[in-house]
């Protein structure tokens, strides 16, 4: 593929030092308006751009996840990343610093609304509910064992506990921030291991839910929540 003019065909070279991963994500930006890639176009395999810059894979994958929540990319299972907008380089990046601040504020309300949320499900469930709460498990547990990361069980999930609660302003208030909780879950479900651990945690939830246990569940979704809350992106780097 020929390089639009005036661009460098340089831009994935390897780092010449250890750098963050936002930097990594300006690269691949740069990759992108280098080759001339296009919606629908792919991005190399993880395992070359780690070669190719010089990185490890668990940084590229971590690049990659910035992007995805962006909306830049789409990482499908099986088929790699593919692109689905090329924004500006410079709105990127910025939205990137800005998620870093969010996401601790995100991790607090689902601190406040999901333990109440997983509480109340246990005092109020009805046989419909539990089947819903059965039913987001079986889904994620088949795209794990598929090789995906869960996403869309974990949102089902979290939807079904949330219903089972029949709370109408909490499920309100969940729904007002649900499109940047899934941004917080995209970048969880992405570390190694969390997708079984996630569904581990889900199946405590659902079973002190199931046993009426309304402090046990509450308990279970806030050790749940601590754990996901463990995400690259709020590390010291």
């Amino acid at each position: 593929m020929t390089a639009a003019p005036g661009r460098r065909r340089d831009a994935l070279r390897p780092f010449a030092r250890t750098r963050l991963y936002e930097q990594l994500v300006e690269r691949l930006l740069d990759h992108i308006h280098t080759e001339g890639l296009k919606v629908g176009d792919r991005l190399p395999p993880e395992r070359e751009l780690a070669a190719q810059l010089a990185v490890s894979r668990a940084t590229v994958s971590q690049a990659l996840v910035a992007l995805e929540v962006q909306g830049v990319i789409d990482v499908r299972h099986g088929d790699g990343a593919v692109i689905r907008d090329i924004p500006a380089e410079r709105q990127v990046l910025a939205a990137l610093h800005a998620r870093r601040h969010r996401l601790r504020e995100v991790i607090e309300a689902r601190e406040a609304l999901e333990v109440k949320l997983a509480g109340l499900a246990a005092k109020r469930r009805t046989d419909h509910d539990l089947a819903a709460i059965d039913a987001a498990l079986d889904g994620m547990s088949r795209d794990i064992e598929g090789g995906g990361r869960g996403v869309a069980g974990d949102e089902q999930f979290h939807a079904a506990v949330t219903a089972a609660a029949h709370s109408g302003l909490l499920a309100r208030l969940m729904a007002e921030i649900s499109e940047l909780i899934r941004e917080s879950r995209v970048e969880s479900l992405s570390q190694p291991g969390r997708p079984r651990e996630s569904l581990d945690a889900h199946r405590k939830v659902a079973d002190a839910i199931r046993d009426g246990d309304s402090a046990g569940a509450g308990a279970a979704m806030a050790a749940h929540i601590e754990a996901v809350s463990d995400v690259a992106l709020l590390r010291d780097e």
